[in-house]
């Protein structure tokens, strides 16, 4: 970024103070070892005085410390800057068909706690909502703060989200939530800023910004669970189309005469391979009589989880289960692959913790079905942060959303929109 203050008039002048505010702020959350007011300038190419001022100005609110001498290049060594963890707490949460995950980081995104509950999302939001407001205030009280204490929250659920309005849009797996105000209703109750996003977007965000996807700038993330979303980062930034709806791959059809779907379709993705999908079939597999291990399982109904366990264990049955939606998925992930020409595909969610028996044969699906050009650039990996995935993207929401507010209050959302590349950690 240029200094080209000369050539602006007061009111322009004014949005390039912020935008170099905004792209300190950056240079500083990227730099693990610190970075110097020199090095800034230089980076920036704006001089040392414009630097030293904004510098002197994030010292002042606390968002920034001097943590002290760095390695010096000749001449005396620099004082290097680093964000302060302790100037504030987000929360980040993780809301599923069957889970719910909250995370309390500091303002490094280091986790200071977290808590996770089975959920029925099917009770519907004035059931759950009021559960995952008690359980964020009672993280925040275990790692001995206050509610106050708490900048900004970042939410996930499972369904298409249109993210100006903070709503979820006919939502296959989240019935009784289509447009109820998500947003709203938890930002009122905290008085906190508030930002609602796909799953699927949070958990490709987490990866990119503490996970397997660090150093990407077009990448996949897969989330099979209960359903399956997609995550889609083009060029350093989440993809989420018109309304929200982008990523929904779980909805692509597989086969035109396969199982009904939620959606009102037959033989989408999620219904031929996701979570609820494979339980289904095994319950199926059970009553046929088939020779398996599930058939112990009387005291309750079997579940995905069953279906890879018994799989680790040896059982056949659960084996073939586990290759057959890998198989789905992985014509699937050809499509995407072809299409968007991603330079990393990361499988996460409940369902990809089966391990080889769901990840080999998805793998021989992708290399049958992609071009060879994209599927020679097209890496596709197990995503590194597990379960963490979406929550720790709605961490790193949160964070975005506070920092944003270092810049300039209240006229940041207007001037100041980074590349994504603004929100890592």
């Amino acid at each position: 970024m240029h200094d080209l203050k000369r050539n602006f008039q007061p009111a322009d002048q004014k949005i390039v103070r912020q935008l170099n505010k905004g792209s300190i702020i950056d240079l500083i959350r990227r730099s693990a070892e610190g970075i110097s007011r020199a090095e800034i300038a230089q980076l920036l190419r704006v001089s040392r005085s414009t630097a030293s001022i904004i510098v002197d100005d994030l010292l002042t609110s606390g968002l920034v410390i001097e943590r002290g001498a760095g390695v010096s290049r000749g001449g005396r060594r620099p004082i290097v800057l680093e964000i302060n963890p302790a100037a504030g707490y987000v929360v980040g949460v993780d809301i599923g068909a069957t889970h719910v995950l909250v995370i309390v980081a500091d303002f490094f995104g280091k986790v200071l706690t977290e808590s996770e509950a089975s959920f029925a999302i099917a009770d519907g939001p004035e059931t759950c909502l009021p559960r995952v407001q008690e359980m964020a205030e009672r993280a925040v009280r275990e790692i001995g703060q206050r509610w106050s204490s708490v900048k900004a929250v970042g939410v996930g659920v499972p369904g298409p989200v249109d993210i100006n309005k903070g709503i979820v849009s006919a939502p296959p797996i989240m019935p009784g939530w289509d447009g109820f105000p998500i947003r709203q209703y938890l930002a009122e109750r905290w008085s906190k800023p508030t930002s609602l996003d796909n799953d699927a977007d949070l958990g490709a965000l987490g990866e990119w910004s503490f996970g397997a996807g660090q150093g990407e700038s077009n990448l996949a993330y897969i989330k099979v669970g209960t359903g399956i979303g997609c995550g889609i980062l083009i060029d350093g930034q989440i993809y989420h189309g018109v309304l929200g709806t982008a990523g929904e791959i779980g909805h692509v059809t597989i086969s035109e005469d396969g199982s009904p779907c939620t959606c009102g379709n037959y033989g989408c993705l999620e219904a031929m391979a996701g979570g609820r999908a494979i339980a289904q079939r095994a319950q199926m597999a059970v009553k046929a009589g088939q020779r398996t291990t599930l058939t112990d399982l009387l005291d309750h109904e079997v579940t995905a989880r069953d279906v890879a366990l018994a799989a680790a264990a040896g059982d056949v049955v659960s084996q073939q289960l586990l290759s057959d939606a890998g198989r789905h998925i992985g014509s699937a992930l050809a499509s995407l692959i072809n299409l968007l020409n991603p330079g990393l595909v990361l499988i996460g969610g409940g369902v990809a913790e089966a391990g080889g028996f769901l990840l080999n044969p998805l793998r021989v699906s992708v290399n049958e079905r992609s071009l060879r050009a994209s599927l020679r650039a097209a890496r596709i990996a197990v995503a590194a942060l597990g379960r963490r995935s979406t929550a720790l993207g709605a961490v790193s929401l949160a964070l975005a959303t506070t920092f944003q507010q270092y810049i300039e209050p209240d006229e940041t959302r207007r001037v100041y929109q980074p590349h994504l590349g603004a929100f890592s950690i």
